[in-house]
Parts: C-alpha cells; structure tokens; sequence
C-alpha cells in the first residue's frame, strides 16, 4: 500500500527519510522538503502500525514536524 502524507513544519527531509526507511516492514519512503510531504509505501496488512511507528519516529527526529492524517 502507497500513501501520501503532509508533514507541517519540515525541516530536515533527509533525516527523516531514512529514519523511517529503516522500520520494518517499510518498502520505500520518500520525504520532499519543497511539497512537505511523506509518500509512504508499506505492507498493506501492516500499514497503520507502521505509520504509528514512523510518527513516532518523525517526532523523534524532529519535535517540531506533525504527520498529517
């Protein structure tokens, strides 16, 4: 499963890339600092415990980036 999400007030898109590419289970994740936005695409069965996960990590990477829903 492939979906799109904004992320309000980017600041490191690399960082947060490959944080969230390292969760298992994840096949590719993709941040654009200049669209703000995180295209996420994950095993489908698993898709919203990994995007738990990846807020969670985002949040920890970056206290200031929120991943819209």
């Amino acid at each position: 499963m492939k979906k799109t999400f904004v992320l309000d007030d980017l600041d490191c898109a690399a960082k947060i890339e490959n944080a969230v590419q390292e969760i298992e289970g994840v096949i590719s994740a993709s941040v654009s600092f200049m669209s703000g936005k995180l295209v996420l695409e994950a095993e489908e069965e698993r898709f919203e415990e990994i995007l738990d996960a990846a807020e969670k990590l985002i949040a920890k990477v970056d206290s200031d980036v929120t991943l819209v829903r």
